[in-house]
């Protein structure tokens, strides 16, 4: 790979510079926790994950292995073969469905003799290429620079330089160029985590000027049609494509339903299995955002062949983000597309759950009656008692529900609030005390 300078933001984790629709050589392994079949299944994505990245799949292959070899993953006489699969299909790069520590990257790029990308590299490419607001561009980069910093030797093509000490110099007499690198790309982290608490602390403001609206969060696996779904029940308009992480900038909507009064959709970025910690981490807050939400909608879709893995897998993600027991309600999604009787089975197995087509509008209706039954049918008023010196409680009251009336009285606030019983529950556990109405 070629020098680069790492003070550069915004460009993808193995290089902005190379021509569209490069051929990719797809490999995965099988053996270690995968049968042939699933491995095969996991190609499959990969092979969708590479096109969304800008990568044209010219091959793959599944691997067989007892055992991951410390140095290559695979054994070295497997890599040889691979290297000179991919060549002879012209591939520009050899991209891997498991994610490689460092050495192994920089070892089988030594043994194939093309780069080699890992599953990680690839989806914060994607979500590189994908990023529109100043929010999500800022937690990509901050999750590119934090993949980079363990791989910065294997990059950098000018590490036997030294830099010289003395006047014009830099401190350090004989320090490697390398650890400079190293320095600024701390540097710039740094930086970075500080601009996302600043914009953490203003989505905060924004999130209490929506007063006490119920509030519901689209969830699920990338490319399940979540988006087309906040199109049918908010009619907002958003761009949707037939593509893994089209949403990366979460949006949200006033959906109006007359009488009964109005709720907030939000609109979230797409799971997937194996999620980059480095991803998790930077888009935490966006993430947790889905947590103050009164119900998550899990979007699934039905007609996927691996609609129960990528169900299991949105489930590890929201456990992983705390969120195991938030209220939620499972939506099957594309049921036009799904064989009848795969659809009649599964009602029968879920009967809680809904099932629509964002496409046809078919379920959409129904799903828009027992949003307002669960949310807007649901709202009580009740009074409580909340400590002066526990200022955070009339916050969140002020946050999560409509507050009718104030009184201050012996130490303590008393409101009249209209809010769920979900909100009642949080500010009692808080330490709030419940008066009745």
């Amino acid at each position: 790979m070629t020098a680069r300078d790492p003070s550069l933001a915004g460009g993808p984790p193995f290089g902005a510079d190379r021509a569209p629709g490069l051929g990719a050589y797809l490999v995965a392994v099988s053996g270690i926790s995968l049968r042939q079949a699933e491995a095969e299944e996991h190609l499959d994505e990969l092979a969708a994950l590479a096109d969304t990245a800008g990568f044209e799949p010219v091959g793959r292959a599944v691997l067989g292995l007892r055992r991951p070899h410390p140095a290559t993953l695979v054994g070295r006489g497997q890599a040889e073969d691979l290297g000179v699969l991919a060549r002879a299909l012209e591939a520009g790069v050899i991209v891997v469905d498991e994610d490689l520590t460092p050495a192994q990257a920089r070892n089988l790029e030594k043994v194939t003799g093309l780069p080699v990308v890992d599953r990680a590299g690839l989806i914060i490419e994607i979500f590189a290429r994908h990023a529109r607001s100043r929010e999500a561009r800022t937690q990509v980069e901050m999750a590119r620079l934090e993949y980079l910093l363990p791989r910065l030797a294997g990059m950098w093509t000018h590490l036997s330089r030294q830099v010289g000490g003395g006047p014009g110099g830099t401190k350090g007499e004989g320090e490697k160029q390398i650890e400079l690198d190293r320095r600024i790309v701390r540097r710039r982290i740094d930086r970075l985590r500080r601009e996302l608490a600043r914009l953490d602390r203003g989505r905060a403001v924004r999130r209490r000027a929506r007063g006490a609206v119920p509030r519901v969060a689209l969830v699920g696996y990338t490319n399940v049609g979540k988006s087309s779904l906040f199109n049918a029940i908010a009619d907002a308009g958003v761009r949707c494509e037939d593509r893994l992480f089209a949403t990366l900038d979460p949006v949200v909507r006033r959906v109006d339903l007359g009488r009964r009064g109005a709720l907030l959709l939000k609109d979230t970025v797409g799971f997937i299995r194996r999620l980059p910690h480095h991803l998790v981490a930077s888009f935490r807050s966006t993430f947790e955002e889905a947590g103050e939400a009164d119900l998550l909608l899990h979007v699934v879709d039905l007609a996927h062949p691996a609609a129960r893995e990528q169900l299991e897998a949105a489930e590890r993600v929201l456990d992983e983000m705390g969120l195991a027991d938030a209220p939620r309600l499972r939506v099957y999604n594309k049921i036009d597309l799904a064989p009848p009787l795969l659809v009649r089975r599964r009602r029968e197995i879920e009967p809680e759950a809904l099932f629509v087509s964002a496409r046809t509008g078919e379920g959409v209706e129904d799903l828009i009656e027992v949003l307002a039954d669960r949310l807007l049918g649901r709202q009580w008023i009740e009074r409580f008692a909340l400590p002066l010196e526990a200022p955070e409680l009339l916050a969140l009251a002020h946050r999560r529900a409509e507050i009718t009336r104030t009184e201050q009285r012996d130490g303590v606030v008393e409101v009249t609030l209209r809010a769920t019983d979900r909100v009642f529950r949080e500010l009692e556990r808080r330490g709030a005390e419940r008066l009745g109405r």
